[in-house]
């Protein structure tokens, strides 16, 4: 029996995984809950052979709560389901010690199936979307980009992001403009796209 924690925030979409998993007869969901921050202090009390999280909790996302789980609680196998897959997140998930990772969008065989391929130690993830991910570039950004484009992230104009950084405005621009010329991005809210789905940030 595999027993499964299911942390998914919206109630309809929770409701009909723990529905479908628990129909299996070699399941048994044995905990659901709806905030990031929860995953591991539940994980721990109860135990869960395999962790089924939502990308895209509120407040601490799914891929930092299974980083977190697998720090506090190994033997847990995490399978990460994302409303919006793409190579970037599913690079991050694997950094955060993910097996499994699909679009919450599959069907239930293939959810089941994958579940029982990390239960058993093995990954599950989309072909198509693995085979994308090996193919994203390198991060060609410096430590110092990235540092200016997370805080553009947040939309902080530039001296904001130079007073955060200790940099001067003009700076900041160029590290900026070097960022968008290395991205090919047309401009910083695209560099963060362009990144975000790369998995740079």
């Amino acid at each position: 029996m595999i027993r499964i924690l299911v942390a998914e925030h919206l109630p309809l979409v929770r409701h009909g995984l723990v529905v479908s998993l628990a129909a299996e007869s070699d399941f048994e969901v044995v905990a659901e809950i709806a905030a990031g921050e929860d995953i591991v202090a539940t994980a721990l009390e109860v135990k869960p052979d395999a962790a089924v999280i939502d990308a895209d909790l509120p407040g601490l996302d799914g891929l930092t709560a299974a980083a977190r789980l697998h720090e506090k609680a190994p033997r847990c196998r995490v399978m990460i389901l994302s409303s919006q897959p793409n190579p970037g997140q599913v690079r991050r998930a694997f950094a955060a010690r993910a097996l499994g990772y699909m679009s919450i969008q599959v069907g239930t065989e293939q959810l089941a199936e994958g579940i029982r391929r990390i239960a058993a130690g093995r990954r599950a993830v989309d072909s198509d979307l693995a085979v994308a991910a090996l193919q994203t570039a390198d991060n060609p950004l410096t430590p110092r980009e990235l540092d200016v484009l997370r805080i553009a992230a947040q939309g902080a104009p530039s001296k904001e992001i130079a007073d955060q950084l200790f940099l001067s405005v003009g700076t900041v621009r160029n590290h900026l403009s070097r960022i968008m010329c290395k991205t090919g991005a047309r401009n910083r809210v695209d560099a963060v796209r362009i990144a975000a789905n790369s998995g740079w940030l």
